[in-house]
């Protein structure tokens, strides 16, 4: 279906990505930018409980493809700036994305790797993964994944990383918030299954609703959170899941969205 990934799903709907571009160190270009926005843009309304960001190989994402940067450069002010909102539009739909998104990082994540990390809810990476924002040694800057990166690691974890394009290891981007835990490698996807384990208890529609919550208090003056906030939860008082979740509380049974397995 797609030529940059794989996508499985198991019997818990807890969907699988894998990047799939390894010769290249699963480097973003334009058609791995298209199939990520069709993938992510159609999310909605499926029952998909959560996504687990992988790569192939000893890698999880070298950042931008050098011919997708070559072809970038022959193009006109315009081009250039359409090409980006074509990154900035991916990045934000997974963002976005209703439910969980885990990522599962190993090796190095550069450049656009951090900007996709910084997209997920949740990111493990292994002990000895590194990570760098090398665009200033380019004589570029890390511009699309900005708002992404800083609203992820904030702006002294920006001063930090971006200004000198150094890498930095796991204990650091655990320490900036960029990474969520780190994990000897042969636990990694035991880590990532105590993750969804905990995601499976959840409500799906209790999660899609606090990802919009936070996206909308991240993004409003702090005037506005009262009425945003009371209103979220006028809204999930009505829905049918939270009777269920409710009634399943007081008659000490799982509720109905918890697997029976």
């Amino acid at each position: 279906m797609f030529n940059t990934f794989s996508v499985s799903t198991d019997a818990d709907n807890i969907a699988r990505l894998s990047l799939g571009r390894a010769d290249r160190f699963h480097a973003i270009d334009a058609e791995m930018i298209a199939e990520l926005t069709d993938f992510f843009d159609n999310i909605a309304g499926t029952s998909i409980r959560a996504i687990i960001v992988e790569a192939d190989g000893p890698h999880f994402c070298a950042g931008a493809d050098l011919n997708w940067m070559q072809a970038q450069q022959q193009k006109d002010r315009q081009g250039k700036i359409d090409e980006a909102c074509l990154l900035a539009d991916m990045l934000s739909v997974i963002n976005h994305c209703p439910c969980p998104v885990i990522a599962r990082v190993q090796g190095n994540a550069f450049g656009g790797g951090v900007g996709l990390i910084s997209v997920c809810d949740i990111a493990i990476c292994v002990s000895d993964a590194k990570f760098a924002l090398t665009e200033v040694r380019l004589g570029l800057i890390a511009a699309t994944i900005s708002p992404f990166v800083v609203g992820k690691i904030g702006h002294t974890g920006a001063r930090q990383t971006m200004l000198s394009g150094k890498s930095f290891d796991a204990d650091t981007a655990l320490r900036l918030g960029l990474v969520s835990k780190i994990c000897q490698p042969d636990m990694l996807d035991n880590a990532i299954e105590a993750e969804i384990s905990a995601i499976l208890k959840a409500g799906p529609d209790a999660v899609a609703a606090s990802k919009a919550l936070i996206h909308s208090l991240a993004h409003t003056s702090s005037d506005q959170h009262r009425e945003i906030s009371v209103n979220a939860l006028a809204d999930c008082w009505e829905r049918e899941e939270t009777k269920q979740g409710i009634s399943a509380f007081f008659a000490k049974t799982p509720a109905p969205w918890v697997p029976k397995n």
